[in-house]
């Protein structure tokens, strides 16, 4: 049961850990381990189980006194494992140190009661959950318990990646549980500011249910390079469109008081969609981020906005900002990209976390290695490589657990541990701000009320819906009518085609075909199993693959629907279908929806088709919608009512 420790306010004062007057707490859902300091009848948790009242114990008091007073008593371990955000499993029994069943990378993972209790760890990001969300809420909840019996008590900071839309990739967690919704550029598509505002009130509810308190998210990386691998992420290739719709997702999603909301970790400063090549720099084949059309400015302006509405946190990408600044190396390593840039110019003065991994080399197996993305400092020893990092300006290091480079640093001389608290300072404010120190539990027993509530699952749907674009509609054959035509089907599910016209199996027999596409991918040449997962290379269907798809729209009238994660290259498709749509992450039910006139597309192009991969080629990396000609430009869309 929970432990009260009485106080009088004359012993808090002689203790000189508290000298001002007290106030009440709201009620707690805490822990059966928790021991407490009662004050003339108010409550207060005694973190660090010293049966006084310390200053950042105190709920009352101003949020800058808590950060000194902590700090105070913060040792340099403490301090340095503070600086590391990587991986958690989350076991299927709930339990922070259990391993039921954890597959994979998942089961090779040290726990967060490892981490917390070995390298003083406070922050863990979470991939794979069980398909229960009471699971990992039981397990947040359990992982506090643990944090609260730490010297000092610290909560821990849960953070997730993107995981409420309805497609599954490297970047986007399976919603398990969650309500699913269109990928970013289909809310790009829709182009409505309420809607986005809606949506990410959703998200922070249903984050705040299990205990997920920042979010690795918005990525407002501007679509630019057709070929980049990550443009699903992202809202557009405009960045006045992508301004106006990252102020409502960063609002919804903090809510009008931190302490209500999740802290929102901005990415990729300074925009990273001009790759060139479109080859991602988590790999070594990356060829840097290049501006032949000397539009860096460009790519700064949804940033711009995020700051106007205090993004909690930023995180800048791995790319080398080629010939922009004295010196070539990776954006998180560029003292004139985090400091002069975005602590001087943009007075910034949150938290800047890496992205993941660029210290460490990973073994990936026998003979495998996946570099650490340490672009243009390859040579730096990894303390060299964190302090570089530090000395560009910034606080955090993600996907990195190696506290013990920051003590070898300061041990050595060559970092200052007041350097060390500027970083820890804006840490332990984003943490007091979330109200993590004064309530860090979740209600467990509101976990199915809230989240994947059937209006949430409601809108998400919605928005697969009116974001699908409508490309072509010859003869206006969409919408198809019900229980009329007879149906030849290809990547579809033929059992949802027949709640609405008979599925035949063969084109010859069918009035009309559906088949669902994906924009084409090639996966890089390269060892490192991670990177073949990565949509790269061309956008355009070839060879025998190009050749059925054709023979079937040649064979009957075909509506194509196709999923654009990239800008794809169909014109020959688009030539010969007779209906053309595309969709940014949509179940087969909401296409058919669709298909069916049960709901009306809404959707105009969030990036523009190119004609060829010649036109793509030519293009400016860093220029938006500049192919020659292209197949449908930017904001295309049609609608049934305009056929």
């Amino acid at each position: 049961m929970k432990t009260t420790v009485f106080i009088s306010i004359a012993v808090i004062l002689l203790s000189s850990c508290q000298s001002k007057t007290v106030t009440k707490l709201d009620p707690l859902v805490i822990s059966s381990s928790e021991v407490v300091v009662k004050i003339n009848g108010n409550e207060f948790r005694d973190l660090n189980n010293n049966s006084l009242l310390d200053i950042y114990e105190d709920s009352g008091a101003k949020i800058e006194d808590r950060i000194e007073d902590l700090l105070s008593q913060m040792t340099l371990e403490e301090k340095a494992g503070m600086m590391f955000i990587n991986g958690a499993p989350v076991s299927a029994d709930g339990k922070p140190d259990g391993n039921e069943g954890l597959e994979g990378p998942a089961s090779r993972m040290a726990s967060v009661v490892e981490n917390m209790n070995n390298l003083k760890m406070t922050h863990f990001n979470i991939w794979s959950i069980p398909s229960d969300p009471n699971i990992f809420a039981k397990w947040y909840n359990n992982a506090q318990q643990v944090a609260e019996k730490t010297r000092l008590g610290i909560p821990i900071t849960i953070a997730s990646d993107p995981r409420h839309h309805f497609s599954n990739t490297i970047f986007s967690m399976s919603a398990k549980g969650f309500a699913q919704f269109c990928e970013m550029p289909g809310f790009g598509a829709i182009g409505d500011e309420d809607l986005v505002s809606e949506f990410a009130n959703i998200v922070r509810e249903e984050y705040l249910a299990v205990g997920i308190r920042e979010a690795l998210h918005p990525q407002i990386d501007l679509a630019t390079e057709p070929r980049w691998s990550r443009i699903n992420g992202n809202f557009s290739e405009d960045a006045a469109l992508t301004a106006r719709l990252v102020k409502p997702y960063i609002r919804g999603l903090q809510g009008e008081v931190l302490s209500n909301g999740v802290a929102c970790m901005t990415k990729h400063f300074p925009g990273g969609g001009p790759q060139k090549e479109g080859l991602d720099p988590h790999f070594s084949f990356q060829k840097g981020q290049i501006y032949p059309g000397d539009n860096f400015d460009y790519h700064l302006i949804p940033f711009e906005a995020a700051f106007e509405v205090n993004t909690a946190a930023i995180m800048p990408y791995y790319g080398i900002p080629t010939d922009q600044t004295d010196e070539n190396v990776a954006m998180a390593y560029n003292k004139t990209i985090i400091t002069t840039l975005l602590r001087e110019k943009y007075k910034y003065d949150g938290v800047v976390c890496t992205d993941w991994g660029l210290i460490t080399d990973r073994p990936m197996g026998p003979d495998v290695v996946w570099k650490a993305r340490a672009w243009g400092v390859e040579d730096l020893s990894a303390a060299d490589r964190a302090l570089k990092i530090i000395e560009a300006g910034c606080d955090q290091f993600g996907g990195e657990n190696r506290p013990e480079l920051i003590v070898q640093l300061v041990n050595e001389g060559k970092l200052t541990e007041e350097r060390i608290d500027v970083s820890i300072k804006r840490l332990l404010k984003q943490k007091f701000e979330l109200g993590l120190f004064d309530n860090p539990f979740v209600d467990e027993s509101k976990v199915d009320e809230i989240v994947g509530s059937e209006a949430s699952r409601a809108l998400g749907e919605k928005t697969q819906k009116i974001s699908m674009t409508l490309l072509k509609n010859d003869n206006s054959t969409l919408p198809l009518e019900q229980k009329k035509f007879k149906l030849y089907v290809e990547n579809i599910d033929s059992t949802t085609v027949a709640n609405y016209a008979e599925v035949v199996a063969t084109p010859e027999a069918a009035d009309f075909a559906i088949i669902r596409l994906n924009t084409p991918w090639y996966p890089a040449e390269t060892n490192v199993p991670f990177a073949k997962g990565f949509h790269h290379g061309d956008l355009d269907f070839k060879g025998d693959e190009k050749q059925r798809i054709l023979d079937l729209l040649n064979k009957v009238p075909t509506v194509v629907d196709i999923y654009l994660d990239r800008p794809a290259v169909i014109p020959q498709i688009a030539n010969a279908a007779t209906a053309l749509i595309a969709n940014y992450g949509a179940s087969d039910k909401s296409v058919c929806e669709v298909l069916f006139g049960n709901t009306a597309p809404q959707g105009k192009l969030p990036f523009e088709l190119p004609t060829s991969m010649q036109a793509v080629e030519n293009q400016k990396t860093d220029m938006p919608y500049d192919s020659k000609n292209p197949l449908f430009k930017f904001g295309f869309g049609l609608s049934y009512e305009s056929n």
